[in-house]
């Protein structure tokens, strides 16, 4: 299929009529989802890389340097994520799910915002932010306690920060290297978000979690994602596959766009909200 643009009055009319169509749909969501919540994304709208890529899972491991400076940074953007609120896009999701037409959301993103707006069946395919696991003992803690610990041994450090994804935040290098970096109170190992990294893979029983989902549903809608990473575009590759119905509503290019028959550019809240609306109420 060859994207190309249409009027927003006849998109909004083929997305409510897709909506309306299908009983059993599987929604899979990305950044795009959460950038009205002030949470900025990784890609533009030709799927290229804002910024710098994120850690690697390896260097994370293994280098000092690179352990401190993930911390420090996750640290001073912890107080913007938990500020952020879900917006109209996971409204829309959880009212879609209520009126019983929405399957499953498999999502992407780790800010927990489909679950705060009410949605109950999510997978969270990339894991979650708010809870810390130590890659030595496997000990679990949440996120909102090790910040306080982090603010006790870190008395006095500051950081002026700018918002990045993920909960991350651009800050000057010159302030990394006086921050202690936190260990994990039982054995000392490094401790991580419970989020796959890059270099990591999604858990296999979470992932034949979502793929069992994916059978059940009758259509697939990608929102708010460009696809550019494998774990997520897999599952359009397995719906096409199966000869589901695809639709994705995003900003921008899309990996899966060949492989859809609908293609909606613009903001996914106001988009869904309508379509959702209008297309669950008979």
């Amino acid at each position: 299929m060859t994207w190309m643009g249409t009027p927003d009055a006849v998109d909004d009319d083929r997305l409510r009529g897709w909506i309306a169509r299908h009983r059993r749909v599987f929604a899979l969501t990305g950044a795009g989802c959460s950038t009205a919540s002030g949470i900025p994304d990784y890609r533009d709208d030709r799927g290229a890389w804002k910024r710098r890529p994120p850690v690697m899972i390896q260097a994370f491991r293994t280098q000092d340097a690179v352990y401190r400076r993930y911390w420090a940074r996750a640290y001073a953007g912890w107080p913007r994520l938990t500020a952020a609120a879900p917006n109209a896009a996971h409204r829309a999701f959880a009212a879609w799910e209520t009126a019983g037409t929405l399957l499953h959301i498999v999502t992407q993103n780790v800010d927990r915002l489909h679950q705060r707006a009410g949605s109950r069946a999510v997978i969270d395919l990339h894991g979650r932010l708010d809870v810390v696991v130590c890659l030595s003992c496997g000990a679990r803690t949440e996120r909102e306690g090790l910040q306080a610990i982090m603010t006790a041994e870190n008395f006095g450090w500051q950081a002026a920060a700018v918002t990045a994804p993920d909960g991350d935040a651009d800050i000057d290098a010159s302030v990394v290297e006086s921050f202690a970096a936190p260990r994990c109170e039982r054995c000392d190992g490094l401790l991580k978000p419970d989020v796959v990294f890059f270099g990591e893979n999604v858990p296999g029983d979470r992932y034949a979690h979502a793929r069992d989902a994916l059978a059940r549903a009758d259509a697939l809608l990608v929102a708010g994602s460009s696809l550019m990473v494998y774990s997520g575009f897999r599952f359009v590759r397995l719906a096409h596959d199966a000869g589901l119905p695809i639709a994705i509503v995003n900003r921008g290019r899309t990996r899966g766009d060949d492989l859809a028959e609908l293609r909606i550019d613009g903001d996914i809240g106001s988009k869904l909200t309508e379509a959702v609306a209008a297309g669950t109420s008979g």
